[in-house]
């Protein structure tokens, strides 16, 4: 009861939804994007019992990291061989590189999807879908790959398992919440739907980088370091203001060759010979 009432507990609370928020943006991304592979009446559906299976997933998986921290991080398999390939596998690095090469292949596949259709208006007829089941897997299975940075996070503020437990519920809950937002505009803006694969290929290199780090990989003699989380936010709002700035120039250009093709069409009308 005295950890229930204890303002620290609260204010710690506070602080692990805003953490787990922040860092559930890649994941509420992917989740859009993966719920697409589904058909449109089943999308809202996909999306929400994904997520919830997945919030039932991080409490075991919160459960099983509090008590065998040490066994995820005990190497499991090693390779040496000087001078081409040096690893010290362990669970988290396993689950981390395999995540993140998931999440690659799938970006790669859905920009390739968007540049070799030819009819855009009707891209999503020309695209094979994925059975309800198999998505959901696919959901669940990638949330419990970015689970851990976030049950990691919270492990390293508070050692109190109630406030982690809530922390991650809120979190969950608010995600099922902005997963429709999320989805509904990208349908909405289909041109922002680049941008988010870019930025999902992008989440994919990042986790490459940190499962090669933990798993002490090194590669023809260098080693594999993680990608700085600074580097990563500093590339996605690069990422992001080029996009803007390209929408923008792209709307004014379309602009002036509308209103060229206009004075045209007028001096046309007015000289038959023009």
């Amino acid at each position: 009861m005295e950890s229930f009432l204890s303002l620290e507990n609260w204010f710690t609370l506070a602080m692990l939804i805003a953490l787990q928020a922040v860092l559930g943006f890649d994941n509420l991304l992917y989740i859009s994007l993966e719920s697409k592979q589904v058909v449109k009446e089943k999308q809202a559906y996909v999306r929400r019992v994904g997520i919830g299976i997945a919030i039932a997933l991080r409490i075991v998986l919160l459960f099983l990291l509090v008590r065998m921290i040490e066994l995820f991080q005990a190497p499991f398999f090693a390779i040496e061989l000087p001078g081409f390939i040096e690893t010290e596998m362990n669970v988290h690095a396993f689950i981390v590189l395999i995540g993140g090469g998931f999440i690659m292949y799938t970006a790669i596949q859905e920009i390739y999807h968007l540049i070799s259709v030819h009819d855009l208006h009707d891209q999503d007829k020309h695209k094979k879908t994925r059975s309800v089941a198999a998505t959901i897997f696919w959901i669940v299975a990638m949330n419990a790959v970015f689970s851990f940075d976030s049950v990691l996070s919270s492990i390293a503020l508070t050692d109190v398992f109630w406030v982690m437990a809530v922390a991650i519920v809120g979190s969950g809950v608010l995600m099922i919440v902005l997963a429709d937002y999320v989805a509904e505009f990208l349908d909405r803006n289909r041109m922002y739907q680049v941008l988010g694969l870019f930025i999902l290929l992008l989440v994919g290199i990042l986790l490459i980088s940190e499962g090669g780090h933990l798993a002490h990989l090194r590669l023809f003699g260098y080693e594999i370091v993680p990608m700085a989380k600074s580097t990563f936010y500093f590339v996605l709002f690069v990422m992001v203001a080029v996009d803007v700035v390209q929408g923008r120039y792209q709307k004014k250009l379309m602009a002036e060759r509308a209103h060229r093709e206009a004075q045209i069409k007028k001096l046309a009308a007015q000289d038959p010979s023009v």
